[in-house]
């Protein structure tokens, strides 16, 4: 399938271009035509299960394939909540890919049509206003199921107070597919 084989090659760019910054021999990665075209992802990095670092892109400005390395590299060493990831650490930390669509702009007068437009488990979700902006990835409905909820917590971590509403709130809804690696190295694509 053509999705499995351009999640392996996210995959693989992510793990390689972590694995030479911390100067080990690195599989190289599968190619793929799309790595050339323009793509936003985001990378997340879990060890042991735990997260361990998720940075990404909300457009496409760059080759799909530099933006998963660079993104990689900054999940891996440069996300503020974490320290830098280490060679002991590598081998039990496994990668998560998600390529964005474009995201849809949309306005809303209240929060509670934005609630009401929400697809739990399918939306991605930027706000932004002025100079603060954050989003969240549809993964994250995963622990936050419910559309007030979630929003109060993207709210927050934009800085926003928990009961703050504007219409001049900029919102942006995406889709992502994405891709993990399990333990054992395979990959599995999911909408």
């Amino acid at each position: 399938m053509a999705g499995d084989e351009l999640g392996r090659a996210l995959i693989g760019n992510a793990r390689q271009a972590i694995a030479m910054e911390l100067a080990l021999v690195a599989e190289a990665p599968p190619a793929h035509p799309d790595l050339l075209r323009p793509g936003a992802t985001f990378v997340t990095l879990f060890h042991r299960g735990e997260l361990r670092g998720c940075i990404g892109s909300l457009k496409a400005t760059r080759e799909l394939g530099c933006d998963v390395r660079e993104n990689a590299l900054a999940a891996a060493f440069r996300d503020p909540r974490f320290a830098p990831l280490t060679v002991a650490e590598f081998q039990a930390t496994w990668v998560e890919v998600s390529l964005l669509s474009a995201a849809e702009k949309v306005r809303f007068e209240t929060e509670s049509e934005l609630r009401m437009r929400l697809r739990p488990g399918i939306d991605g979700v930027t706000l932004e206003l002025d100079d603060r902006r954050a989003t969240f990835l549809p993964q994250v409905w995963e622990t936050l199921p419910e559309p007030a909820d979630f929003l109060a917590a993207l709210k927050h971590k934009a800085g926003f107070p928990l009961d703050f509403w504007s219409p001049r709130l900029n919102v942006a809804l995406y889709r992502v597919t994405k891709w993990k690696e399990r333990e054992n190295g395979s990959e599995g694509a999911r909408r």
